[in-house]
Order: structure tokens, then sequence, then C-alpha cells
């Protein structure tokens, strides 16, 4: 073998085991606690909304990932992959869309004493604005 193909294949042979420590790395990543974290914004359900209604690229630079609280009543109880989904309500009659949380696994006994029209107070990462508002990972607080 030529100096060249040594070199080369050596060099692969870095890139491989670099991606390979950095996959490993971040499959495992741990997760946030979401019940135990601090939010990093607190707000309530309409003022989200109308954030990503008026001006969507402001409202990801803002929202995007954060652990978000938000307060308000809910509009809608479901589900979704056997997980629980709560819907806001909202209280802009000229704004369409709402905010949908996803519920944790762990919190579905607390959906079951949950009513439509209840306030409440929910914490989770925004994953960004389809028409909605997406909130993943969420916890009921109150």
């Amino acid at each position: 073998m030529s100096k060249k193909h040594i070199i080369i294949a050596i060099s692969i042979i870095i890139v491989i085991g670099l991606g390979g420590y950095l996959a490993t790395k971040m499959y495992n990543k741990p997760h946030i606690n979401i019940a135990e974290a601090s939010p990093d914004l607190i707000l309530n359900s309409d003022e989200i909304l109308t954030d990503f209604q008026s001006d969507e690229t402001s409202a990801n630079k803002k929202y995007l990932n954060q652990i978000i609280q938000v307060k308000g009543k809910v509009g809608h109880i479901g589900a979704a992959n056997g997980n629980g989904v709560i819907v806001f309500n909202n209280n802009n009659i000229s704004a369409q869309g709402s905010v949908i949380c996803h519920i944790l696994e762990g919190e579905n006994n607390k959906i079951m004493q949950l009513k439509e029209g209840q306030d409440i107070i929910i914490k989770g990462v925004c994953t960004g604005y389809l028409m909605d508002v997406i909130l993943i990972r969420c916890v009921i607080i109150n």
C-alpha cells in the first residue's frame, strides 16, 4: 500500500469512530424531568397562540424547545397513541387554532379527573406551530 492509501484509511477510521462516539452520546442523552424542571416561560394559552399567529419566526426563537408553563381552560380531552391530549379553549374569537398538549403517560390518571371548561396549568416542551401550538411531554401542574 502506498502512503496515500494508508492516510485515507486512517482518516476514514477516525471519521467513523468519531461518528459512532457522537451517535452513542446523543442516543444516551438523559431526558429532562419536566415535572421537576423549572419552566423557562410562564404564560396563558392565548398569549402563546397569539405570538405564533402574529409572527411565527419570532415565536419560534422565543418558544421552541423551551419548557413552558401554560394556563388556560380545557377545551377538549382526547387521546393519541394511548396517551392523553388536552386542547386548550381559544378565548380569542378572531383567532383560529389552539394549544395542544400531549400528556406524559404517567399523567393519564390526572386526565380522568379533568372537565371541559376547567382552569388548569400544564408544563411541557414547545415543538412548534402547525395551525396549533404543540407542547409535548406535558405534565398537569394544577
